[in-house]
Order: C-alpha cells, then sequence, then structure tokens
C-alpha cells in the first residue's frame, strides 16, 4: 500500500504460534507496524489497555473464549478495524452475529492474497472510522466553544449589566478587532470575570 503515509499499529491474538508466524511474514512492516502478537482474550485486553492498535486480527478460537466476544467488544468500544479468522465451517453460522457487531470475518485456510487484500479492506474502514472521529472531535469542539462563549455572554451581562445581544455583539466584535476566535476572547472575558465572583442568584 504505496500510498499510505503512516503505518498501522497491528494487535495479533492467536494461540497458534505457527499461524502468528505466517501472518506476520504476510504482513510488509511498510505498511503494519508495530505488531504484537499475544495468545488468549485476556492478554489481548491488558494490551489494549496501555496501547491503542489500528488493527486487531483474531484467530478463533482462543484459549480462553471462542474469540467472537472479544471482537464484538472490541467493535462496541473502540475504533479499531477487527478481523476475525473461523473455521471454514462456521463462518455462515458466526456471521450472522459478527456482521452486526461491525466485525469482520475471514474463513481460513485463506490464501495471502485473500489476507493482503481483506486488511486493505479492514484499512480502508480503519481510514473511515479515523474521518469519523476527526468530525465528532470537530464536533465536540465547536460544542465546547459554544459553552464558553455562553459562559463569558452571560459574565459580561452580570458584571457590566449588559443585554444578551450587547453581550453577544461585544464577543464578535472583540473576535474581529483582535483576530481571535470567539473561544480566546470568551476565555479571556472569563478570567477578567471570574465565575466565582458572579453573584449566585
Amino acid at each position: 500500500m504505496v500510498f499510505q503515509e503512516q503505518t498501522y499499529a497491528v494487535l495479533l491474538v492467536s494461540g497458534s504460534e505457527k499461524f502468528s508466524r505466517a501472518l506476520v511474514g504476510l504482513l510488509p512492516q511498510t505498511d503494519f507496524w508495530p505488531v504484537t502478537a499475544v495468545r488468549s482474550s485476556g492478554e489481548a485486553r491488558r494490551a489494549l489497555l496501555g496501547q491503542s492498535f489500528d488493527l486487531v486480527l483474531i484467530n478463533a478460537p482462543l484459549t480462553d473464549e471462542s474469540g467472537l466476544h472479544l471482537a464484538s467488544d472490541l467493535c462496541a468500544g473502540g475504533d479499531a478495524g477487527v478481523l476475525l479468522f473461523v473455521k471454514s465451517e462456521q463462518y455462515e453460522q458466526l456471521c450472522a452475529r459478527a456482521t452486526p457487531a461491525g466485525v469482520m470475518l475471514l474463513a481460513k485456510p485463506a490464501s495471502a492474497q485473500t489476507v493482503l487484500q481483506t486488511l486493505r479492506m479492514l484499512c480502508a474502514v480503519r481510514e473511515r472510522l479515523r474521518g469519523m472521529e476527526r468530525r465528532q472531535a470537530s464536533v465536540e469542539e465547536k460544542i465546547e466553544e459554544i459553552r464558553l462563549v455562553n459562559r463569558a455572554k452571560w459574565a459580561l451581562i452580570r458584571c457590566l449589566s449588559l443585554s444578551e445581544e450587547e453581550a453577544h455583539h461585544y464577543i464578535e466584535r472583540q473576535a474581529m478587532d483582535t483576530r481571535r476566535s470567539k473561544r480566546a476572547v470568551a476565555e479571556n472575558i472569563l478570567k477578567t470575570y471570574p465565575e466565582q465572583d458572579l453573584p449566585s442568584g
């Protein structure tokens, strides 16, 4: 994947060392690095506490569970792309449970080409999730700015006896005149008129 500027951090969960070695051998370090290999669901959960991963590859069954529970939990509570390798005879049965949870399945044995194609699809899913994270962060920043501006408006209303409209125009004018964001202006107002100094009623 020469078009990628960053690498994808991978968590590989497999009770089979043979499977782990074979899969790691398929992952070019130019695209997938670092690769952390663990043997059980418990080890995977501990690894996830200390590090974030872009992709989680799970070879079912694990030594302490089937692997589907871990995969479903990761999709529900995280933003990593999750791929569960399952025995071909279990694929159809597990697909009905995995797909609604957001887990991608791959029947094994699978060719190297199929594995790499699936991983590229998983990377595309991860990029989509990354874009959603950025949009979410932007929305949260805007909400926080609105809250700060409202608090600053009330500080001006209470301390300077301005109307809400006057306070709103004051903040907008300050932002334009000083070429700062409304958030920066609001933060400055709240420093000038600390909220603890405001009347409680």
